[in-house]
């Protein structure tokens, strides 16, 4: 088992900080997760809340993901960085590809990337981005991405993108993982078609067993049931010896944890000490058992 420290809308200087002691307290992964913008108005239901309330994001501090995590490599030296997740289809495929090559360069190889659709047809609205065929333009950025970070020319015809061969130049000296997240059916097949994992957005136990149920058929559907595929999830079991080893019969891969409820209207007043003694706990008391 994996363990990632997950802290977002909090206060930004607390960032380098964090992943120093996640580091140093033996966590593999720090989760950074990804917003563009807030809309003023908008009628637009978040499908992770119980109400579909999004207002929780309001005035809540997002550092650009990439830039957050170029920095963050740089004060570390082990920790990995996973994205949870860029909403990737707001973005440009070739342009994300070489800001996502540099990156994972600089960092030595320390990125996995978890991408996704955006629930809101607000962000694809800012950014001038068609919310139709998004799934479509998922599949094909990837795609890109993937062929454009191996090295080497490149080109592309698809239904959404067409671009001409040409490479970039760095790349990483490693395939970056492209971990897909979603709930959805066809959130599901993507990612056991074409992704390197999954990524859990939270929920209750029963229903993320039934995800996992649901993934181990895609697999066994698509011949991938004998691939290396990551499983990263949020789950209280992740709280106890005990409900780690569940996970684990269960084929986890790595479980996110995070100290508050990030839901809550309210700015984050949690002092920066407060979060490193919640993570050095967690770290002795679970991490060191568990391994």
């Amino acid at each position: 088992m994996r363990f990632g420290y997950l802290e977002t809308m909090t206060d930004p200087a607390f960032m380098r900080p964090l992943a120093i002691a996640a580091e140093e307290a033996g966590y593999d992964t720090f989760v950074v997760p990804d917003s563009i913008c807030y809309p003023e108005h908008s009628d637009s239901k978040y499908p992770y809340t119980e109400d579909g309330g999004r207002e929780f994001l309001e005035d809540k501090p997002f550092v650009e993901t990439f830039s957050l995590i170029s920095y963050l490599a740089a004060v570390t030296e082990r920790i990995r960085f996973t994205t949870c997740v860029v909403k990737l289809p707001l973005r440009h495929p070739v342009l994300m590809a070489k800001q996502l090559s540099s990156v994972a360069l600089l960092s030595d190889n320390r990125l996995s990337f978890g991408v996704g659709l955006s629930p809101w047809p607000d962000d694809y609205e800012a950014v001038d981005v068609p919310w139709a065929r998004r799934g479509k333009r998922l599949d094909e950025m990837i795609d890109i991405i993937r062929g454009l970070c191996a090295g080497g020319y490149f080109e592309y015809d698809g239904q959404i993108f067409q671009g001409p061969s040409i490479k970039i130049c760095p790349v990483p000296t490693r395939p970056i993982p492209i971990i897909i997240g979603g709930h959805s059916e066809p959130a599901l097949h993507r990612a056991v078609r074409t992704g390197d994992g999954w990524i859990h957005a939270g929920g209750d136990a029963d229903q993320l067993e039934a995800l996992l149920i649901r993934i181990g058929e895609l697999r066994r559907e698509y011949g991938r049931e004998n691939d290396p595929f990551e499983l990263h999830v949020i789950s209280l079991d992740a709280f106890s010896h005990d409900g780690i080893r569940r996970l684990e019969d269960l084929g986890i891969t790595d479980v996110m944890v995070g100290f508050r409820n990030s839901y809550g209207l309210e700015q984050d007043t949690q002092p920066l000490e407060q979060k490193l003694t919640a993570m050095k706990q967690y770290s002795d008391t679970v991490i060191s058992k568990s391994r």
